[in-house]
């Protein structure tokens, strides 16, 4: 809710989000191409997250009224239950916090 809020209130008009393909991650930000290239975008995580999305992957962009915001990427479907938690990479690393308490390393429970 506070999120399509704070879009409502700083999009020119109606939020007009694209979807499209990123195509270049470097210094300068990420590069998103739709039916046009989104070059430069700043990226929009909870406090504390960071990442760089791999390219080719389906990402959603923004404009606000002082720019373009990378809102991340789209979701693959997964076997979390709701509530659930995973945190994983490229390379095939995750973390999953479950509802039950446990917490899976790679797949393994992690001993606490």
């Amino acid at each position: 809710m506070w999120l399509m809020n704070y879009i409502t209130k700083n999009s020119l008009s109606s939020p007009n989000a694209v979807k499209g393909s990123v195509n270049r991650n470097d210094s300068d930000g990420t590069a998103v191409v739709s039916s046009g290239e989104h070059k430069r975008l700043k990226s929009c995580f909870p406090y504390g997250i960071i990442s760089v999305p791999p390219r080719g992957e389906r990402a959603v962009v923004l404009p606000l009224d002082d720019g373009e915001v990378g809102l991340g990427v789209i979701a693959a479907n997964s076997s979390l239950e709701e509530g659930e938690l995973m945190l994983y990479s490229k390379g095939g690393a995750s973390i999953v916090l479950k509802n039950d308490g446990r917490v899976l390393v790679n797949g393994r429970e992690l001993a606490l």
